[in-house]
């Protein structure tokens, strides 16, 4: 049933009519501190009469800096946005390009934060704010780099499209977001990998290089739902080869991608929209989920779901 319905509601956003051009491109510049304040400036205001989501202080910051997002203007926006002041009047000849941006941005960044409720001692806490997790789970050791851009020569000269992170054979890799498993098997350039595309379907995240034999955690299949912050495999170093199951990457890590869909004819093609991540998993650093390996399997220490997907069943 739980696959059932996952497949039914992705297959929603597969039917459901553009009614503009979408967008074709975007070029990421929020720096890490730029969605730190951001973040804290819409969890700050959420109680309040005036509620600002932190894509609307994203959008202002990078229509004064032509999209180069920095903390300094993020915290100039968020001041702004406290006041009267109605966006045109804010940004005047600027306000052409606020509808982009807020569109890719929240497009870019809407499954970071919301209503999320956690199991401690017994008790679901509701709560309000980041959850959205780091894709390696909390007590493992990573390093990485912004490596986005770089050159890639395995079967064709091509751009790396991710952020590497290198760490331990092993290594548990969880959901970054919640959404349903969207591809999951051998890929010749990321051996063992997992899709997940996000409930909005805006977002397809995608984690590579996963470990030989045991790649992926016990039972996950194609149409699964997850949660942010389940399990979903391990780090290894598979990859660069046509035959399945080869450790052909020389170093340990976990490739770590997102894909932005704003038409479902850009998932499949040669304009997909990838952006660099290197900003947001330093972001998610220090949000981490907790799993412990019990005598019955993994299993998540706080116990999560995800409150603004209510009509989704608990993964």
């Amino acid at each position: 049933m739980k696959r059932l319905f996952s497949l039914i509601v992705l297959f929603s956003f597969l039917t459901v009519p553009a009614s503009a051009e979408p967008i074709r491109w975007v070029d990421l510049q929020v720096s890490t501190e730029a969605l730190k304040l951001a973040i804290k400036e819409d969890m700050a205001t959420f109680d309040q009469e005036k509620h600002t989501p932190f894509p609307q202080i994203l959008a202002l910051a990078a229509c004064r800096t032509g999209g180069k997002c920095t903390a300094a203007a993020v915290k100039k926006a968020a001041q702004d946005l406290r006041g009267d002041r109605e966006i045109q009047e804010l940004l005047g000849s600027l306000t052409k390009y606020y509808n982009y941006y807020l569109e890719a941005y929240t497009c870019a960044y809407g499954g970071l934060v919301g209503s999320f409720s956690i199991q401690k001692d017994g008790q679901e806490l509701p709560q309000y704010g980041l959850k959205a997790f780091s894709p390696i789970a909390a007590g493992y050791g990573y390093s990485h780099c912004d490596d986005f851009g770089a050159a890639r020569s395995f079967g064709f000269k091509r751009k790396h499209l991710g952020n590497d992170l290198m760490g331990a054979l092993g290594t548990p890799i969880v959901a970054v977001e919640g959404g349903v498993v969207e591809a999951m098997g051998w890929n010749r350039y990321g051996g063992w990998r997992v899709g997940i595309r996000s409930f909005d379907g805006k977002r397809y995240y995608y984690y590579a290089h996963l470990q030989k034999d045991k790649p992926f955690a016990p039972g996950l299949a194609e149409g699964d739902m997850v949660e942010a912050g389940d399990l979903i495999g391990f780090m290894g170093r598979t990859g660069y080869s046509d035959r399945e199951n080869v450790n052909n990457i020389e170093t340990v890590h976990l490739h770590f991608g997102m894909e932005l869909i704003f038409d479902e004819s850009q998932k499949e093609c040669n304009s997909e929209i990838w952006v660099d991540v290197y900003p947001l998993v330093k972001l998610l650093s220090e949000h981490r989920s907790s799993l412990r390996k019990t005598d019955r399997g993994w299993q998540r220490v706080y116990p999560f779901r995800d409150l603004d997907w209510r009509e989704f069943p608990a993964s």
